[in-house]
């Protein structure tokens, strides 16, 4: 179990990341290039300021029309989406680990606060699967891969939280954290997970385009 426990936190660590960035690189570049020659204008008509300007409004909770319709989705979407990348950033545990490799350190969550962010992550991946069954308009759209994403989603923040507080099994929880955290880091740049890269390039297109050349507004 400890050399299993070297591999995954070590050589095995390194490959997610580079796979990670080597595959997000990849993805931005070969959009960049498909975009260029499917339609040039796209690149003409692009504006900053009508792209952090459509940016904005979408990151902020019931700015667009869509989230004023859907409160209750908005609220649950919201929360899970921050909670899902302040945990793993902000939480002591992994600091730690940073500081004892690389020698540098951050604010970190309380610990009664990372708690509860992982409660919410779990409880959003569970009510985004229901959500997916339940409402017809969401379920013609699903396929097993949504429910196979929401579940490695969920699972690192499962079996850390299973470790954290040393539960019968914590060891291989343990491992299992690490290990199904650098799958998730792999599947981000291949999965539908990727729209986390491309949020700031697709708004910001869709927002051009309709500022800059429409003169009206997106949200």
């Amino acid at each position: 179990m400890h050399e299993i426990y070297k591999f995954v936190s070590g050589p095995l660590v390194w490959l997610a990341f580079i796979i990670f960035v080597g595959g997000s690189l990849y993805r931005l570049i070969s959009m960049a290039i498909l975009a260029k020659k499917k339609d040039g204008l796209v690149y003409e008509y692009f504006s900053l300021k009508y792209a952090f300007r459509s940016i904005y409004h979408w990151l902020i909770p019931f700015c667009s029309r869509n989230s004023q319709q859907h409160p209750w989705l908005t609220l649950v979407t919201f929360a899970f989406h921050v909670s899902l990348i302040f945990t793993p950033l902000f939480l002591l545990a992994h600091i730690i680990l940073i500081k004892e490799s690389w020698d540098i350190s951050w604010w970190f969550l309380p610990e009664g606060m990372a708690d509860f962010l992982t409660i919410v992550v779990i409880a959003g991946c569970v009510f985004l699967g229901i959500r997916r069954i339940v409402r017809p308009e969401v379920r013609y759209l699903t396929n097993t891969s949504d429910f196979i994403i929401l579940a490695l989603v969920g699972l690192p923040f499962i079996t850390g939280f299973w470790s954290f507080h040393q539960w019968p099994g914590s060891t291989f929880m343990g491992i299992l954290h690490i290990f199904s955290g650098e799958v998730l880091l792999v599947m981000i740049p291949f999965t539908r997970l990727s729209h986390m890269i491309f949020f700031p390039f697709t708004r910001g297109y869709i927002g051009s385009e309709f500022g800059a050349v429409r003169n009206v507004k997106d949200w």
